[in-house]
């Protein structure tokens, strides 16, 4: 890949507590633009390596960088400012604030922004538009992702980290959180986004990683995975040996 590479995961270590390591040299890129998913069994480190690059659990060597800059121990919201989006797997939206308080809340840090930033997603999303005053506690679990990934919007990230964002939801809101991951990537946002629906994820992105205990286990493009034996009999069971996949 090319200089053109939004984010650099280099030989990355790290875990939660001392001397017990979640990921053991770890390597992801993903270029301008690119949609790249991160699949593999429980246990494997997906979601550490998001919490891994957001500062969020310990880096014992390796580094991260973004757009060319080390950001290796940085604080979420330090990579905010930077241009990086991130959507949590539970909790993702201010259930007591309406979808247009919750909008807000994703630029907080910059208020000035807030109109263009509110029109741009409502106009990617017309959904959060119509619901704008309603709680989003009140709505429906595939709804709260979307507001938690328009909140996630609203300060124009160059890159969208996705931890499982159709975790909990039903096959139908999966297909629907999927598609506005496409659409969203389709703006020219890059994502990586951790998942738990394997196949679903080579389905949708251009590029996999799949991991276990901590590090590369395969690596290409969705299609390529898909098709991969050893990724069918190791990872996606029977389901993807039925479809075909």
């Amino acid at each position: 890949m090319s200089d053109d590479r939004v984010l650099i995961v280099d030989e990355l270590v790290a875990g939660y507590t001392p001397e017990v390591n979640i990921l053991n040299g770890c390597n992801i890129e993903v270029g301008k633009g690119e949609f790249v998913g991160v699949i593999g069994p429980n246990g494997a480190g997906k979601s550490t390596v998001l919490k891994a690059i957001l500062g969020q659990c310990g880096v014992r060597s390796g580094s991260t960088k973004f757009l060319g800059e080390d950001i290796t121990g940085l604080q979420a919201h330090q990579l905010v400012e930077r241009g990086v989006g991130y959507v949590p797997q539970t909790q993702n939206v201010f259930q007591s604030l309406t979808v247009a308080e919750n909008l807000e809340m994703g630029c907080f840090i910059k208020p000035e922004v807030f109109n263009e930033r509110f029109d741009y997603v409502t106009t990617l999303f017309p959904k959060l538009g119509q619901r704008a005053s309603q709680k989003a506690g009140s709505l429906s679990g595939g709804e709260r992702q979307m507001v938690a990934m328009g909140r996630a919007l609203m300060m124009e990230p160059k890159l969208l980290l996705l931890d499982e964002p159709s975790a909990g939801l039903s096959p139908v809101l999966q297909d629907e959180v999927f598609i506005q991951c496409k659409r969203i990537n389709a703006e020219g946002i890059a994502i990586l986004m951790v998942e738990q629906n394997a196949r679903r994820c080579l389905q949708v992105v251009d590029r996999g990683y799949v991991l276990d205990q901590g590090r590369n286990a395969y690596t290409g493009t969705g299609r390529l995975l898909l098709e991969d034996p050893n990724v069918i009999k190791l990872y996606l069971g029977t389901l993807a040996k039925a479809t075909g996949g």
